[in-house]
């Protein structure tokens, strides 16, 4: 019996979509199998390359090390720590003393970077605290600013004024003269507006956050307030395959 118009058109129709079913399970079969061997021959890889614990550096921007960075310990040591930090963070005051106590133990291997990342969003105090350390190293060197940040690490919640900021200057034997003129000048705010910029530049969403530079350039990042081990663990990796 001959098919109607319309007949011969829904058969026609079912042919074409039951062949399109049939090519499109296919092609979905074949993407299966690749990708189930895709991930099989990743697994071989892994189990079958090396497998000393790696540094994994991605690519982070960073201003060079320069005669104008605050240097703690050995300016020569092969491996430098860059903290961008906030004055008035809590965090940043928790893991000061990680770091010093990482330089003290590593003495010929690594130096620490100070580099301000004010968070003026939720700290107010923390711009005129960076303004005044940059104020006690340009009056008294490289170890009057770091005595003066140790010494706002160590009482966070006595210097929330400039009247208590330049007390802890003539406690430290700088000339209240010259600190009070170089407060009120603001001169290191664009230095410490650069380095937040950059620290936003290379990753930094919250502080302290640190960049560990390896003797061969390489740059790991270091997010929070980490403990001493895990820095230990990492500075000795790099050592290992440096």
């Amino acid at each position: 019996m001959a098919l109607s118009t319309k007949q011969s058109f829904l058969a026609g129709a079912g042919a074409a979509l039951a062949v399109f079913f049939i090519v499109g399970f296919f092609v979905l079969l074949g993407m299966v199998l690749k990708n189930d061997g895709s991930k099989s021959a990743a697994t071989s890889a892994a189990v079958a390359g090396d497998t000393t614990p790696q540094v994994q550096t991605p690519e982070v921007s960073l201003a060079p090390v320069t005669g104008d960075d605050w240097v703690y310990g050995n300016p020569d040591a092969p491996i430098t720590l860059v903290e961008f930090s906030d004055l008035e963070c809590p965090y940043c005051s928790s893991f000061h003393p990680t770091v010093k106590q990482l330089v003290s133990e590593y003495p010929d291997d690594v130096n620490w970077v100070y580099r301000h990342f004010p968070l003026t969003s939720i700290h107010p105090s923390a711009v005129a605290r960076a303004e005044a350390a940059e104020c006690a190293g340009e009056l008294g060197g490289n170890d009057a600013f770091w005595t003066y940040i140790d010494a706002i690490f160590a009482n966070q919640e006595q210097y929330n004024t400039v009247a208590s900021l330049q007390t802890l200057g003539e406690q430290q034997g700088l000339k209240s003269a010259d600190f009070a003129t170089c407060l009120a000048s603001e001169k290191s705010y664009d230095k410490i507006m650069d380095q937040s910029n950059q620290a936003i530049g290379a990753g930094g969403q919250g502080t302290p956050y640190s960049i560990i530079i390896t003797p061969d350039g390489q740059k790991v990042p270091v997010n929070g307030a980490v403990p001493y081990a895990q820095v230990k663990s990492l500075v000795d990796s790099i050592l290992q395959n440096n």
